[in-house]
């Protein structure tokens, strides 16, 4: 198998996502939490309809199924809208609608409906079921092995499972068969996760400068600002977060981004206001968190409060309609409520998939539990593939601090605040005063 930098170096890239908008990656089904992954396949999709045309085109699908309810194509098609409308939207009550119409669909066509397969894939990733995602995803792909969604489908879920050889498999298939924004996404987030953020971007750039859509442009000037801000960045990022925000203003995450990159630059005031705007339009538990801690750091306990509060209610509608999301809920935990619960939480997400993201929570859940000596083994296995993430880097710099390695804390509450100064509002301040008592700078 060809090794992603090749490919990236060779093939060109085929302009606009329009078809694979419903499909998603992990789509913000619940999003990650701050400071672990804001690009994890879960928010990351590209060329999709706005709001109004995604409404227009269920509409649309709604009234031709009326009138044709045996078409399985349409009940697939119309499936796959209300997974994407979700994402829009941050409304979970989608999910159970769009299982009805991809049943009624494989109840139409149960030989070879690869499109209905393949929606449910998007579905099951976006309730953060990875394996069955996968399953239907292979499903789709042994019938027809040139379908380059499902692949998509397929590459998104090996990737939260820890499949890391499955997952840049899946990416390789995907980029051979359809070489545009879907592909480049995700090569730059494989490419990310094993440290090669240089070669990220180059991705990254290579779909920008393809890309004639403005939703595909914002989306990948988002993607670029987030390496920035990542990086330590925060003034490139907010560049990058405008840019992308002037080609489509309504591309929330972009405007969640310039809240991130405004409070690492010291205007807590813009932070608060563009939060707060991106809560409005969609409120994701991420950015509820983010408001929250960015509340909480500036002293505004009842608005954090606040702030956790609706956190908590959106992951009790999310479950109501079949999302599982206990990483978000067991890093909430963690910091913010019972560290005992987040464990139960996180181990039974470990065993659901032994993805680093799961591996660095559950770390952290047991640090705060003072279960060190079992918490340093996850930290070191979130960490395995190279990926430079200030926020893995704190965790583990902090459980080996507990544990009394103080070199090894030392260099790696360091190179945390080295990769990104303001990587938390509350966890940054922290690391700075633990560095200090070790005698460490950054």
């Amino acid at each position: 198998m060809r090794r992603l930098p090749l490919l990236l170096t060779t093939v060109a890239l085929c302009g606009t996502l329009a078809a694979f908008g419903a499909l998603g990656r992990e789509g913000p089904a619940p999003a990650p939490a701050p400071g672990a992954d804001r690009r994890d396949a879960g928010t990351a999709t590209a060329g999709t309809p706005d709001g109004d045309a995604l409404g227009r085109s269920i509409a649309a699908d709604q009234r031709h199924l009326r009138e044709t309810p045996q078409d399985a194509g349409g009940w697939a098609r119309l499936g796959a809208q209300y997974v994407e409308q979700a994402r829009l939207t941050a409304d979970p009550s989608y999910y159970p609608k769009a299982d009805e119409a991809l049943a009624r669909s494989l109840a139409l066509r149960p030989a070879d409906n690869v499109d209905a397969l393949t929606a449910l894939g998007a579905l099951a990733n976006a309730r953060h079921l990875f394996t069955e995602a996968r399953d239907f995803a292979d499903r789709a792909i042994g019938l027809a092995p040139l379908h380059w969604q499902a692949y998509a489908v397929l590459a998104d879920a090996r990737t939260q499972l820890g499949d890391d050889a499955g997952a840049t498999e899946a990416v390789q298939d995907l980029l051979d068969r359809h070489p545009g924004t879907a592909s480049f996404t995700r090569a730059a987030y494989e490419l990310e996760q094993h440290g090669r953020a240089d070669e990220a971007r180059q991705a990254l750039q290579q779909a920008l400068d393809s890309a004639y859509d403005p939703a595909d442009r914002a989306f990948c000037r988002y993607q670029i600002a987030e390496l920035d801000q990542d990086s330590g960045r925060p003034g490139p990022a907010l560049a990058g977060y405008r840019e992308a925000l002037a080609d489509d203003a309504s591309f929330t995450p972009a405007l969640a981004g310039r809240a991130r990159a405004e409070a690492a630059l010291g205007d807590p005031d813009a932070a608060v206001r563009d939060y707060t705007a991106a809560v409005a339009r969609v409120p994701l538990p991420q950015y509820l968190l983010e408001l929250g801690e960015l509340q909480e750091s500036l002293g505004h306990r009842t608005a954090a409060e606040e702030q956790y509060r609706l956190l908590t209610a959106e992951q009790q509608l999310a479950a109501a309609n079949g999302v599982l999301d206990d990483l978000t809920l067991g890093r909430f935990q963690a910091d913010h409520g019972d560290p005992a619960q987040a464990v139960a939480l996180l181990r039974g997400e470990w065993e659901r998939r032994r993805s680093v993201l799961v591996a660095d929570a559950l770390a952290w859940a047991l640090h705060r539990q003072g279960k060190d000596e079992e918490a340093l083994p996850l930290a070191g296995q979130a960490r395995r593939h190279g990926w430079r993430n200030a926020l893995f880097a704190y965790h583990q710099g902090e459980i080996e601090r507990a544990l009394g390695r103080q070199d090894a804390a030392r260099e790696h509450l360091a190179e945390a605040l080295r990769l990104d100064p303001h990587f938390s509002p509350l966890h940054a301040p922290q690391a700075r005063s633990a560095l200090a008592a070790l005698g460490g700078t950054p």
